[in-house]
């Protein structure tokens, strides 16, 4: 026999099928909005060297404010500036965070990068080992404490640092021969990785070198008889650091995505000066690998060396310097035009939102 149960009650049918048809439609508006929140997140690849000064970046992205943004950030670690420069011609990452000096040459070579925003100046330090620590007591200049080693050992001092055309090279470079006036005899200058840099301190296997925190916290903190002979503004005056690059490909297509991340840059920074203690734990799963104590990562904070700046205005003089002198030590072969190189307006765009 047919059912007819439904039929006899067609207030119940209509009613039923009003319901189906309003779940279908609540279902289709859903998808619909869905559908913009997913169209809006955009991957961004993000290069950086484990340092202090790429601890914004971080931070921002620890604290889940790139997120919040619509980014989707993929992080590669490198061992220097210079090195991530290949990466960032191939497009292998669209974000550069680390020293503003190869930024300069690879846009003389056709990469088409900006600088929206610095992180840090006045990085980097001088170190000397438990061997060559003590020549330089009681004051003695930087030029005498190494002829007096070389006289000593009958070697010149074995100085690392970063690759050519790297700030830590350029910087160290600018103190032995325009500050210290050292005898080029009397130093030798080893380039090695960040990484290679400090456990060939920290093994002797070099009499000193150029370091950013949190290396200079942690060898310190390893081992006294390692002492900080000068600070980054004793080095190179207002010596330009960690920047954010960004791909000009990037930027084109995401100009909103470039203003999102140096806002985080911004807002970061500002978090770590007021409150180092709740930062610190975040910075150390990345920068110090996870084996590095918090308490490590918030002396490197508090330390002298570190210099959070996130104003790209400030640094475009001194890259105009850092580049003189690379070219009176022929580490770059002509002079390479900065114009264009920084797009401070995101920036400014930033600043004034404040």
């Amino acid at each position: 026999m047919e059912d007819h149960r439904v039929s006899r009650f067609p207030s119940l049918a209509a009613r039923l099928t009003r319901r189906a048809a309003g779940a279908g439609a609540a279902l289709l508006l859903a998808t619909a909005l869905a559908a913009p929140a997913r169209a809006q997140t955009v991957p961004v690849r993000i290069g950086y060297i484990p340092i202090i000064g790429a601890a914004p970046v971080v931070v921002a992205d620890k604290q889940g404010w790139l997120k919040d943004a619509g980014l989707a950030p993929a992080f590669t670690v490198f061992e220097s500036g210079p090195n991530m420069i290949q990466a960032l011609a191939s497009g292998t990452i669209d974000v550069y965070v680390a020293g503003v000096a190869p930024l300069a040459v690879a846009r003389s070579k056709g990469i088409d990068v900006k600088v929206v925003a610095a992180t840090a100046i006045e990085e980097m330090t001088f170190v000397a080992s438990p061997k060559l620590a003590p020549f330089f007591e009681g004051g003695k200049p930087a030029a005498e404490a190494f002829k007096a080693f070389k006289a000593a050992t009958g070697k010149p001092a074995r100085l690392a640092t970063q690759p050519p055309g790297s700030v830590p090279e350029t910087t160290l470079r600018h103190w032995l021969e325009r500050v210290t006036k050292t005898d080029k005899a009397d130093v030798e200058i080893v380039p090695m990785g960040i990484d290679a840099t400090q456990q060939a301190l920290l093994a002797g296997a070099v009499d000193g070198a150029t370091i950013r925190e949190p290396a200079d916290t942690i060898v310190m903190e390893r081992n006294p008889a390692i002492k900080l002979i000068a600070l980054g503004g004793a080095m190179f005056p207002t010596q330009p650091g960690t920047v954010i690059g960004v791909s000009g490909a990037f930027l084109a297509k995401h100009p909103k995505a470039v203003q999102a991340l140096v806002d985080a840059n911004i807002r970061a920074i500002d978090f770590i000066k007021k409150d180092p203690a709740a930062a610190a734990p975040l910075i150390g799963t990345v920068l110090g690998k996870g084996i590095v104590s918090d308490e490590t990562i918030k002396k490197a904070l508090a330390s002298p060396a570190t210099k959070l700046e996130a104003d790209p205005r400030v640094i475009i003089e001194p890259t105009r310097q850092m580049q003189a002198f690379q070219l009176s030590i022929g580490t770059l072969d002509k002079e390479l035009p900065l114009d264009g190189l920084f797009d401070t307006t995101f920036y400014e765009t930033a600043a004034k939102a404040r």
